[in-house]
């Protein structure tokens, strides 16, 4: 077995819950970032969904890819599945991402990828839209304006700006 590199580009930069041996600055290809999923655990209810970002087709994505051991990644993807895929609204996919430090590497990723298929897939919202769902959410993981504010600040100590969740911060504000 081989170590397990698992790509986080929300939540998972800033509480990833599983041990890992390195956490490296990683670009992903072929999807982007975005508020596309109403949240009806984590971050709201059904009744009162919030919003979260899922991996949608087209574009990159600029995140943290974490190397786990080997003996560990088993026990990583089961932890995984049970916290990304409570409603089934991510695909578990293994993806090419570019590290961003070091020699620049290419690595194969774990990554959840939405379900555009899917009845918690949101589309695009405009912004206010947005902002209006993160302002309700609240749920088994807390309250959703917590979650946009933690992931706008890690995204900016790596150095990505995320014009979109920026303005939905400020709106939040």
């Amino acid at each position: 077995m081989r170590d397990l590199w698992v790509f986080g580009y929300g939540s998972l930069m800033w509480r990833p819950g599983f041990d890992f041996k390195a956490a490296v600055p990683a670009l992903l290809y072929g999807a982007h970032r975005a508020l596309c999923v109403y949240s009806w655990v984590h971050r709201g209810t059904q009744e009162r969904p919030g919003l979260v970002l899922g991996l949608d087709q087209g574009g990159s994505c600029r995140g943290v890819a974490f190397k786990v051991a080997a003996k560990n990644a088993s026990s990583v993807v089961e932890y995984l599945r049970e916290r990304e895929q409570v409603t089934m609204v991510y695909k578990e996919a293994y993806r090419p991402i570019r590290l961003l430090a070091g020699d620049g590497t290419s690595q194969t990723a774990l990554c959840f990828v939405v379900d555009r298929n899917h009845d918690q897939y949101a589309g695009v919202l405009d912004a206010d839209h947005q902002a209006r769902l993160v302002r309700q959410g609240r749920g088994q993981s807390g309250e959703n304006p917590d979650y946009v504010f933690n992931t706008v600040t890690h995204l900016e100590e790596l150095g990505v700006h995320d014009t979109n969740l920026l303005r939905v911060r400020a709106l939040l504000k």
